[in-house]
């Protein structure tokens, strides 16, 4: 059976001022990670690190949907992932069961859509495993760019790139299953019983 993400997901508030991640395993781990060249963020470690004030760590059991496609009440968060997998699925017209897009391992961030725009989840997240993950909220994030104006502009550029890249991504994936449409239509049209 499939648990629901944090029952009542009142995050814990933010105190960036006093850093109690200082020396924290999971606090260190997600600072690296924001830094990463395959996260695409510009961030010094000290930057890294104040992002990661205002993150709570989370840990959630595997079997977990903390997304839920076309959930709309819930976008205000976005998460980085520190330590397992993620399935993301989406329901598709035609079939009863939802079909797997991706697997998502350590180093992604994921619901940052939702959070940016508040529109509906486009995709349910499920963990495949027990998740280690760094928890951004919508609130932290706003008081990120009122105290820390410059860290926050880095963060959102970075995270505007990976926006960017899965799109380019998804694109390219458009224009294939496009092509091979087109080259099953006309193969299906020089048929001669056709």
């Amino acid at each position: 059976m499939l648990n629901t993400f944090f029952r009542k997901k009142n995050f814990p508030s933010v105190n960036p001022r006093h850093d109690t991640t200082q020396g924290s395993e999971a606090a260190d781990l997600a600072a690296e990670m924001l830094m990463a060249p395959t996260a695409l963020m510009q961030l010094t470690m000290p930057e890294a690190r104040m992002v990661v004030r205002y993150m709570q760590p989370q840990i959630v059991a595997k079997g977990t949907i903390f997304i839920r496609e076309g959930d709309a009440r819930d976008t205000g968060f976005l998460m980085l992932l520190l330590d397992g997998e993620v399935t993301v699925e989406t329901l598709v017209v035609s079939r009863v069961e939802p079909i797997v897009i991706t697997l998502l391992g350590p180093g992604s961030l994921i619901g940052e859509l939702g959070m940016f725009d508040g529109l509906p989840r486009y995709a349910s997240c499920i963990a495949a495993t027990q998740l280690r993950c760094a928890i951004l909220t919508r609130k932290a994030l706003n008081s990120l760019m009122q105290e820390n104006p410059a860290v926050a502009a880095k963060l959102l550029l970075a995270v505007s790139l990976r926006i960017g890249a899965r799109l380019r991504e998804m694109t390219d994936k458009l224009k294939m299953y496009v092509q091979l449409t087109q080259a099953m239509e006309q193969e299906i049209a020089s048929r001669p019983d056709a």
